[in-house]
C-alpha cells in the first residue's frame, strides 16, 4: 500500500462517497411500502447520492423477513441502479443465513454487500474472520465490513481487519468504532476504503485517508454530505470545515433523541417524502418532548418538516 492509494477518484470508488443508509418506509399497518422506497431512493440519489445501504441497521434489518429484504433490494436497484450503487445490508448473526441472503441479493443485481460484525454470538476474532471469510468465498461481489461495537459487542481488531483485506472481495469498511488507533492501522496496511460510520466523525476520519460517509442524518442533509466529502477530495480544508459545523444541528438532531430510523423518519414524513413515520416493534415513534428538541435542532440548520 502506497500513499498514492489515498488520492483517490472519487467516481471510480466502488461504493461511492455519500451513502445514506436508508430507511425502510413502512404504511400505518407496519408493511414494507415499496413505492415509498423508490420514491425515497430517487429523491436521495437527486440530492447527490451516489450509494445507498439498503436493509441496514436503519433500514431495521432485525425486524424484517428475508423476502422483505429482497423485495427492498430490488425495488431500489430497479429504481435507481443505473445512477447509484445499491448496497445490501446481508449480515446477521448467522453465517449461513448471511451467505445465503448474500446469493440471493447478489442474483437481483445489488453492487454490493455490507455485513455486521455478528452480534449477540460474541465470536473470538477468529470466529470473526471465519464468518466474513465464508460469506466472501461465496459471493463474488465487493463487500463493505461494518465495525460497531456499540451494537454487536465484539469490535473487529485491527489485526483481523488487516487479515481480512488480503480477501480480494473485502474492499471496504464502515468504521463506527470510535478508536481513532484502530482506524489509523487500517489506513497504513490495508487497501480498504474506509468509510465513516459515524456522521460526525466523517470529517476526522477523511483527514486521515477515509473516503466517505455512510450516513443516516444525510436522509435530510444529503448536500451538507456532499460539500463535505467533495471538500475534502478536492484538498480545501477550510470549505470542509465550514460543511463540518453547518452539519452539526442536522447531527444533533437526527442522532441525539431517538433512535436515527426514527428521526429519519419522523422528518421525512413531515417534509411529505414518505407517507408515514411508522417503525416497528421494539422501536416507536417520538414523543412530543423528543419530536420538540429534533425540531429545535433542525431548524438552527435552516431544516423544516
Amino acid at each position: 500500500m502506497t500513499d498514492a492509494r489515498r488520492t483517490v477518484n472519487p467516481s471510480e470508488l466502488p461504493f461511492g462517497t455519500v451513502v445514506p443508509a436508508m430507511v425502510t418506509p413502512m404504511d400505518q399497518d407496519g408493511a414494507v411500502d415499496l413505492q415509498a422506497a423508490a420514491v425515497l431512493a430517487t429523491h436521495l440519489v437527486d440530492q447527490g447520492a451516489d450509494a445507498l445501504v439498503i436493509t441496514g441497521t436503519t433500514g431495521e434489518t432485525s425486524t424484517l423477513t428475508d423476502e422483505e429484504n429482497l423485495a427492498m433490494f430490488r425495488t431500489v436497484v430497479e429504481a435507481v441502479g443505473e445512477r447509484a450503487r445499491v448496497i445490501a445490508g446481508t449480515g446477521t448473526n448467522d453465517t449461513h443465513h448471511s451467505l445465503e441472503l448474500s446469493r440471493r441479493a447478489a442474483e437481483i443485481g445489488v453492487h454490493g454487500l455490507l455485513l455486521v460484525t455478528p452480534y449477540y454470538n460474541k465470536p473470538n476474532q477468529a470466529g470473526i474472520r471465519r464468518h466474513f471469510e465464508t460469506i466472501a468465498d461465496g459471493v463474488d461481489l465487493p463487500i463493505m465490513l461494518y465495525d460497531i461495537p456499540g451494537r454487536s459487542v465484539m469490535p473487529i481488531q485491527p489485526e483481523t481487519l488487516v487479515a481480512l483485506a488480503a480477501h480480494p472481495n473485502i474492499t471496504a469498511l464502515k468504521d463506527a468504532k470510535g478508536d481513532l488507533q484502530s482506524t489509523t492501522t487500517v489506513l497504513a496496511h490495508t487497501d480498504l476504503h474506509v468509510y465513516s460510520g459515524d456522521d460526525g466523525a466523517t470529517l476526522p476520519l477523511m483527514a486521515m485517508g477515509a473516503v466517505g460517509v455512510v450516513s443516516v442524518a444525510a436522509h435530510v442533509a444529503v448536500p451538507g454530505y456532499r460539500a463535505l466529502v467533495d471538500a475534502v477530495h478536492a484538498g480545501d480544508l477550510r470549505a470542509a470545515r465550514d460543511a463540518h459545523f453547518a452539519l452539526d444541528p442536522v447531527q444533533r438532531g437526527i442522532m441525539s433523541h431517538v433512535q436515527g430510523a426514527v428521526a429519519a423518519k419522523t422528518v421525512l414524513a413531515g417534509q411529505g417524502i414518505i407517507p408515514t413515520a411508522a417503525v416497528r416493534l421494539p422501536l416507536v415513534a417520538a414523543d412530543d418532548a423528543e419530536l420538540a428538541a429534533i425540531r429545535a435542532d433542525l431548524a438552527e440548520a435552516g431544516i423544516s418538516f
